[in-house]
């Protein structure tokens, strides 16, 4: 994959993960092993998309 095609891939991704957590956030009983599975997956992410840049 070239390099802007997966850093926008990682962007998507991130913001999937993004509304993810808010939605489970949002219900009444929040799983915080769902949470804390999904923050890590976006904190992946994120240090993945850094990496990229720089």
């Amino acid at each position: 994959m070239q390099f802007p095609a997966r850093l926008e891939a990682l962007r998507s991704k991130h913001q999937s993960l993004d509304a993810a957590v808010q939605a489970e956030a949002r219900r009444p009983c929040p799983d915080s092993t769902i949470l804390k599975r999904l923050k890590l997956e976006k904190l992946r992410v994120k240090e993945e998309m850094d990496r990229l840049m720089h």
